[in-house]
């Protein structure tokens, strides 16, 4: 098979009938790994007339589209290539492909899931034990207590060596 190269997104051509087949959650998942690790798989296109037709990759070219690319990685084929690749698909190789995607999707739900526990920890923090409500958080990083009185605030000032 010939090296990848890179093409101009805009002169492949997606057929009709391979367009009904495409599933935007699988457009997300597939650009959120590029973003992380790149292309690792080439689109697959046969010349035709001054243009490229797509032949594999349907999912890998629209992340590409939705992320802001302008080329792709591809090989360039026949649609021969594409039937030999296609009766390949059941094998180790396309095995291997899925066991990676998963691997990949698994890191990122991780990732997305301590982030959120980060957060609501990071939340947790700046709540008042005892109002369950946000308070700012002075200089020193401990949370102002709440005085009613002025004579309450001048108290406290006194006793923190504040100045009043």
């Amino acid at each position: 098979m010939p090296d990848p190269e890179s093409l101009a997104i805009d002169q492949i051509y997606v057929p009709v009938k391979k367009r009904k087949t495409l599933r935007p959650e699988l457009v997300q998942e597939i650009a959120a790994s590029i973003l992380e690790v790149g292309q690792q798989m080439p689109i697959l296109v046969r010349p035709d007339d001054g243009r490229l037709v797509l032949l594999e990759g349907l999912h890998r070219l629209e992340a590409c589209k939705a992320l802001g690319e302008t080329t792709i990685l591809g090989v360039r084929g026949s649609a021969e290539t594409a039937h030999h690749k296609a009766l390949l698909s059941d094998g180790a190789e396309a095995e291997a492909e899925r066991d990676k995607m998963a691997r990949l999707k698994k890191l990122r739900l991780e990732k997305e899931a301590s982030a959120t526990a980060a957060k609501e920890t990071a939340s947790a923090e700046l709540r008042s034990p005892r109002s369950g409500t946000s308070v700012r958080r002075g200089s020193s990083g401990d949370p102002p207590s709440k005085t009613r009185t002025l004579s309450e605030w001048l108290t406290q000032q006194k006793r923190d060596g504040g100045r009043y």
